[in-house]
């Protein structure tokens, strides 16, 4: 039965949305209904469509008490949205709906778990977050809460761990019929660690083990986890909060880490092998993972940093936008990402310009646009020395740009969005070390009004950022300096 607090949310965001005009969103990144926008909850395949949730607060553009929001697409670019599918409205989620997953029960309905919230009042009017594992059940639209809930509580706590730390569980079924879930948890180290449980129906969730620790190497507490397999590897994504930079790697404080190795089933341990960025950009968190009928492994992220939620303002109707769903891969032990190949349906009004040489400023016929799939490849020119700089600069006009920028002596990559219109002092700048050889490097370059992610040497790296520059701002210009040569495709996105 609906509650009265989701009917309420359900008949706000239909009445809310109506404000926002088309041109305002995204064109093919899902953005919030209306309101606020972070993680991506319960990413499915069900009934013949891709179910993504997210979490949610429709009545501001700001943190609020979490919702999940719900929308559906058939090719992951082209998002419809269905009513709000939770609300906190239980005593043990009165404080909050938070991050979750969903799978299809063999009797084919659709199953979600997430973390139910509420307030504990401690000494000297000091309160804090419990937080428990829920359950709800079903049809793609409509979803009614379990009578037993919470199915995971601090009495399924391996010893040392929090109730305060207790979140973002994500579900699969392995070939056997066996539930598995692992969810993030902080034990009395202050660290992080992934726990994981097993059920034989979905309903009754048993501790199995701890999964892996951190032991304070990689930040705090690890949120969001994913596990799964992967070409012949196992793939573990996570997202520490408090993370030390490393090298070129973890400089966004609460990042994405990923960890790939093996998974010893019997004893329910991951034995990690290599670990990365998931993003070398500004914004990216809390990816989650869905399996396509197809067998592609596709990956979606919040498209923000909580460092940069400051942006928002008051009377924004929304905030809050997810990346493009990328195909992931593991090659060479490293985990690669590409743009789902659907977008190459989008395509349209190809411009090409090969073999261009400059040596300063320039700016191509036909190449600009703020919904644009650009492939790029750079390199000296024959015969010359290698060059110093290259970089490209879009959504510009006379005042604003943003830049991608690369020093191919130093193999340094750079995304800046200062110039882009931010009024605010938040991160601006993230460079990544690169793999190029003699000057040499291909990108390919997605904008979508608000946003850019460059795809690097087919996926071996990422960098996502959103944009604040009025999409007046459609111009991209090329700049070096030393001699490059250049390869250049560009396509429109309809």
């Amino acid at each position: 039965m609906t509650s009265q607090t989701l009917r309420e949310a359900r008949k706000y965001e239909e009445t809310a949305e109506k404000i926002i005009k088309k041109e305002d969103r995204p064109g093919f990144h899902l953005s919030v209904r209306t309101g606020w926008l972070n993680d991506p909850n319960g990413f499915s395949y069900y009934k013949g469509e891709y179910h993504l949730f997210y979490q949610y607060y429709p009545y501001e553009s700001r943190w609020g008490s979490m919702h999940w929001g719900h929308a559906v697409s058939r090719d992951l670019l082209h998002w419809e949205y269905l009513p709000a599918a939770l609300a906190p409205d239980e005593a043990y989620d009165k404080d909050g709906c938070f991050s979750g997953s969903a799978v299809t029960l063999p009797d084919g309905r659709h199953l979600l778990m997430y973390t139910s919230v509420c307030k504990k009042h401690l000494e000297n009017d000091v309160f804090c977050d419990i937080q428990t594992q829920s359950l709800a059940v079903g049809d793609g639209i409509d979803y009614e809460k379990y009578a037993k809930n919470p199915v995971l509580d601090e009495k399924d706590l391996p010893e040392g761990a929090s109730n305060i730390d207790f979140r973002d569980p994500k579900m699969w079924q392995a070939e056997d019929g066996t539930f598995y879930c692992v969810i993030g948890s902080r034990p009395a180290d202050g660290s992080g660690q992934i726990l994981l449980y097993t059920s034989k129906d979905g309903f009754e969730w048993k501790f199995k083990s701890v999964l892996i620790s951190n032991r304070n190497r990689f930040g705090k507490m690890w949120e969001c986890p994913d596990l799964f397999k992967l070409d012949d590897a196992w793939v573990l994504l996570a997202n520490p909060q408090g993370m030390l930079p490393k090298g070129f790697e973890y400089h966004n404080g609460d990042g994405t880490l990923c960890l790939i190795g093996d998974f010893d089933e019997e004893a329910g341990t991951f034995i990690e092998k290599s670990d990365q960025s998931i993003d070398y950009g500004i914004d990216f968190y809390a990816p989650q993972t869905v399996l396509a009928p197809d067998g592609r492994r596709i990956m979606i992220g919040w498209m923000q940093n909580w460092g940069t939620c400051s942006l928002r303002t008051p009377e924004e109707p929304w905030f809050g936008q997810m990346s493009i769903p990328r195909e992931l891969s593991v090659k060479n032990g490293r985990l690669y990402q590409r743009p789902v190949r659907e977008l190459d349906e989008m395509r349209c009004n190809k411009v090409e310009h090969l073999n261009v040489s400059f040596s300063d400023i320039i700016r191509l016929e036909g190449v600009k646009g703020r919904r644009v799939d650009m492939e790029v490849v750079l390199r000296p020119e024959e015969g010359q020395e290698i060059y110093q700089k290259a970089a490209i600069r879009f959504a510009q006009d006379d005042n604003f740009y943003t830049a991608l920028s690369f020093r191919p002596r130093e193999s340094i990559l750079k995304v800046d969005r200062k110039f882009s219109g931010s009024r605010k002092a938040i991160i601006h700048q993230r460079r990544s070390l690169v793999n190029s050889t003699g000057g040499n490097l291909k990108l390919r370059i997605i904008l979508d009004r608000f946003s850019v992610e460059v795809f690097v040497n087919d996926g071996e790296h990422v960098l996502t950022a959103t944009m604040y520059t009025d999409q007046s701002a459609d111009g991209i210009s090329f700049f070096a300096d030393g001699k490059v040569n250049m390869d250049i495709v560009k396509y429109d996105l309809h």
